[in-house]
């Protein structure tokens, strides 16, 4: 089933989800969303894979000059570039993350994608946004954390990973999980054949889940934008 972004406009929720795996103060609730924001550093497949699925993109923001770019140009979406200059010790990922939260305020977003985007952001992007932020990671959390994940396994001799899809907090990926799917290791595999087949499932999975997100209303209660909205 395709998403339109026209259809989002009047869209509510009635159904009222809760997870197991949260504390009982964190109810999973219904949430009213109008359109949602990409963050992406590389080539823009995860992107390109959201925008063929027909998902409500307003606008994709990057970290650096990169494909995810011009795929978001050629569907006419918007993008903001916060442009991250400073890979060291020294980088100042708090006032970086306040220029992200600046950016992307204009857009009116109440979901945001993470699509391989490279640099962990700060609190305050989980303030602006609490329990709306989307992860993909390519291993079964909470296995393998890290950017290291797909080597990691391999090197585990484990034989099986996967893909899942689950709501970012401060803690890196340590969210709760959304959506998995397990992908088979083979003999002989390499970090390079195994990721490919982790992002086959992970174009598919990661489109399906947000939509069931938009759909069902499956994510973390505390957004002040549906609030607002279920009071009007």
């Amino acid at each position: 089933m395709l998403y339109h972004r026209e259809r989002w406009r009047h869209y509510s929720v009635r159904s009222v989800f809760r997870s197991r795996a949260l504390a009982p103060s964190r109810a999973l609730v219904p949430c009213i969303l109008v359109s949602i924001a990409v963050l992406a550093s590389g080539t823009g497949s995860i992107l390109e894979a959201l925008i063929e699925a027909g998902l409500p993109v307003a606008v994709v923001l990057v970290d650096r000059e990169c494909g995810a770019e011009q795929i978001a140009r050629r569907a006419g979406i918007p993008v903001e570039r916060v442009v991250r200059s400073d890979f060291g010790s020294g980088f100042e990922r708090d006032a970086f993350t306040d220029s992200v939260v600046a950016a992307l305020a204009g857009y009116g977003v109440a979901l945001l994608a993470m699509a391989g985007y490279g640099t962990i952001l700060g609190r305050s992007i989980h303030e602006a946004y609490p329990g709306r932020i989307l992860n993909t990671h390519p291993a079964l959390l909470p296995a393998f954390k890290g950017w290291h994940a797909v080597d990691e396994a391999l090197a585990a001799g484990v034989p099986e990973t996967g893909c899942t899809v689950h709501i970012a907090t401060l803690e890196v990926d340590a969210g709760p999980v959304l959506a998995q799917e397990k992908v088979p290791i083979l003999p002989g595999d390499t970090a390079a054949a195994l990721h490919e087949r982790i992002k086959a499932v992970e174009r598919r999975l990661y489109p399906a889940t947000i939509a069931k997100v938009l759909d069902q209303g499956l994510v973390l209660d505390g957004c002040s934008h549906c609030d607002q909205r279920r009071q009007e």
